[in-house]
């Protein structure tokens, strides 16, 4: 395997979250979507570099009925219209489903891994929940944190904090420069 990716939690990371009693959710609709400054250069840059761009997100409303996959597919679409995102895999099961494909577990990255070739002890997994940073690491991925200050739950282990999409990328490009430099001899 040669691929390296950047796995991305959706909303919160790429998209605003719509902030509610201390706690982060999904836009509702097109329409309560937003994208936040320096996210699309953020990820333009990481692209650039090389990185396969995918989306990791649990999306539960939609087995709890407070929401339709139709909006969901939606909100992707247009996210893939506007971002340079190589591809959206999403979780529609609620906790008591007890699927693979929900964060904290991993399946989501290591279904794309399988299928797209990528190393995942080269990649990484950007989230600003507790469950995208533990599947990042359940799966081998280098770990970000966007700490936005939830009222919730911090994630157990992380390899690295930050306020931005754009500080995590200058993290993953500053470390890929270094794993790809020759060594001096």
């Amino acid at each position: 395997m040669t691929g390296r990716a950047v796995f991305l939690d959706r909303d919160g990371v790429i998209n605003r979250a719509i902030i509610r009693q201390g706690r982060p959710f999904p836009p509702a609709n097109l329409g309560d979507l937003e994208i936040p400054p320096g996210v699309r250069e953020a990820l333009t840059r990481l692209k650039g570099a090389g990185y396969a761009l995918i989306v990791v997100s649990n999306q539960p409303d939609v087995a709890r009925g407070k929401t339709s996959r139709e909006t969901v597919d939606s909100i992707n679409r247009r996210l893939a219209e506007t971002l340079p995102i190589d591809e959206f895999r999403v979780c529609f099961h609620d906790n008591k489903d007890l699927c693979g494909c929900r964060k904290p577990k991993p399946g989501l990255l290591i279904d794309a891994a399988r299928e797209r070739g990528i190393d995942l002890g080269q990649s990484f997994m950007i989230g600003d929940r507790w469950r995208d940073v533990e599947a990042g690491a359940a799966a081998g991925c280098t770990t970000i944190f966007i700490d936005y200050g939830y009222d919730e739950r911090r994630p157990a282990a992380i390899d690295h904090t930050v306020t931005s999409l754009n500080e995590a990328a200058e993290i993953i490009l500053h470390m890929g420069e270094r794993k790809c430099r020759p060594l001096n001899n």
